[in-house]
């Protein structure tokens, strides 16, 4: 079910929003939908990342980096899918 929401923009914003809405070839709506839901959804997720590591110093997380690492094998020859052309 959907609902309305009123946002006051300033008017430069609001055409820079219009703007980029027509390049996309997308309606205002479904522009401000989509960068809604996106930047909500990294917020939360920061707010994840930082309830998970809440408690550790960054020597710890650091170690923990390290110890990560230092289980990956050594290899000194690039795969040919990942070599910079």
């Amino acid at each position: 079910m959907a609902s309305v929401m009123t946002v006051r923009l300033p008017a430069d914003l609001k055409h820079r929003i219009e703007i980029v809405a027509k390049e996309q070839g997308v309606s205002i709506n479904q522009l401000a939908m989509y960068m809604f839901a996106r930047e909500v959804s990294l917020f939360e997720a920061g707010n994840k990342i930082s309830e998970y590591w809440e408690g550790y110093n960054k020597e710890e997380i650091f170690e923990g980096f390290d110890s990560v690492m230092g289980k990956v094998k050594e290899c000194n020859k690039v795969p040919k899918w990942d070599e910079i052309l």
